[in-house]
């Protein structure tokens, strides 16, 4: 299985777990020139911007502490595009979520970071 597979694999795994915690989700795998948020769920009254990270063993540390400050930036980034195409209010409620997946474990932080 190759990493995109695999990815995309984890990406299931955790629209599931998400879809069982009460998220609609809304679109995955968004690109722009910007940058690609992984899901785009709805939670209530946030439109949820969700990053992935995964690992198969915690040797290098957690997943989490993969997603760098310039990944937020292109993240942020890329979600405003997705609010402005998408024609969404200036005044919509925005979330950004942080999901690891550790083997099969999964950990969620919400609200792991603002706009910057």
């Amino acid at each position: 299985m190759n990493k995109r597979s695999v990815g995309s694999d984890k990406e299931d795994m955790v629209s599931r777990f998400l879809t069982k915690n009460g998220v609609k989700i809304l679109d995955r795998n968004y690109n722009t020139d910007k940058g690609e948020i992984d899901i785009i769920g709805a939670d209530g009254e946030y439109i949820v911007f969700v990053e992935v990270k995964y690992r198969k063993a915690g040797n290098y540390g957690s997943p989490l502490e993969a997603i760098t400050k310039s990944k937020v930036r292109r993240i942020v980034a890329a979600s405003k595009i997705y609010l402005y195409t998408n024609h969404y209010s200036e005044n919509t409620y925005v979330r950004y979520d942080c999901i690891g997946v550790l083997d099969s474990d999964i950990t969620w932080i919400k609200n792991a970071f603002d706009a910057i």
